[in-house]
């Protein structure tokens, strides 16, 4: 059976074909000639350059395609244009879904976010049936991807076959943008953050994301979301886990939020001139005040989702940074 894997040469989407290569299943990427491909370099793939934005290039790469992994995404909570996020989270998913209906693909997994259920609390985890909740936010990064998984829904009812999978806060090896997720083990592990403010997230390894789409495409039921998560933990006890597998000390001050805020800010000011990303964006700092907690129940009984405990995806995320010159040199670093 033939796979299409687009976002393939990103953190999930070079984990999910490297899972169907174990399985002995056909892999093609769908990638830009502008992608970083050392994720899936030596790879046995068929490679096919293309768009998700473009409708023909999508035609090509779909052709004989059977399962859909559907991972391409805009994932940033910050970007010069905030456009860009909706041109490839919203209008992305409407030309690659048109075209997968049109190819009469048999199975889609499409890659949304638990930030498309909102954060309810730490006296309420959020389930597959919550609301969005981070209008007020303003972060183009959950908003685009809200509305990106209304229009994949839309599809559903016109008889495209999409199981959608909603990841919590992703880590792993071969996070080589990285993501925000591994800026923000990098920054705890490096020691570059003088404080925290306290909040709430759920952590889950990339492996076990992998595998869980594998099992969404053959288990998933058409038309149903599927919350992929481990553990529930605090800021502060998830800084001093990423801290003590690092052999730093943790960030030890707790932050006022307002003070922190502020401080976000200024991150963004300055990269409004530099044009790189900030170390914390205003938006993630307003989610994460909220309390990411979720119950992942739904995909661990009805999918077989996979639990590694979190110290140990942590440690593969920091020794696969360390070994590929992510972090600071240990004479750097007298805690190390």
């Amino acid at each position: 059976m033939k796979n299409l894997v687009t976002g393939a040469t990103g953190l999930i989407g070079s984990a999910i074909v490297r899972e169907l290569i174990k399985d002995g299943e056909d892999v093609r990427v769908l990638i830009r000639k502008t992608s970083d491909t050392r994720n899936i370099d030596n790879l046995d793939v068929e490679i096919v350059y293309g768009d998700i934005r473009d409708e023909d290039s999508m035609a090509k790469a779909l052709q004989g395609i059977e399962k859909l992994f559907y991972t391409a995404a805009y994932f940033s909570h910050w970007a010069p244009n905030k456009n860009v996020a909706y041109e490839v989270n919203v209008e992305g998913t409407k030309t690659s879904m048109a075209a997968a209906l049109k190819a009469g693909v048999r199975k889609v997994v499409y890659t949304s976010t638990n930030n498309t259920m909102g954060a309810h609390g730490a006296e309420k985890p959020a389930d597959e049936t919550a609301e969005f909740n981070h209008w007020d936010t303003h972060d183009h990064y959950s908003i685009s991807k809200y509305l990106g998984e209304v229009e994949a829904m839309k599809f559903v009812a016109r008889g495209l076959p999409i199981v959608i999978v909603n990841p919590t806060i992703v880590i792993g090896a071969r996070d080589i943008k990285p993501t925000p997720s591994g800026q923000l083990i990098l920054a705890v592990a490096n020691g570059e953050l003088p404080g925290y403010v306290e909040g709430g997230v759920n952590i889950i390894d990339v492996e076990d994301v992998a595998r869980g789409q594998i099992l969404a495409a053959k288990k998933g039921r058409i038309g149903e979301r599927y919350l992929f998560g481990n553990e529930n933990m605090t800021v502060s006890d998830y800084f001093k886990l990423i801290s003590e597998v690092a052999g730093v000390k943790p960030p030890a001050f707790k932050i006022p939020y307002h003070l922190a805020l502020a401080i976000t800010y200024l991150y963004e000011l300055e990269a409004f001139f530099t044009k790189k990303p900030p170390a914390s964006t205003a938006s993630e700092l307003k989610i994460g005040r909220k309390y990411e907690y979720y119950d992942c129940s739904k995909a661990i009984r009805e999918l077989g989702l996979p639990q590694t405990p979190v110290r140990t995806s942590i440690e593969k995320a920091i020794n696969w940074f360390g070994d590929n010159g992510y972090l600071r040199k240990a004479k750097d670093n007298p805690d190390h």
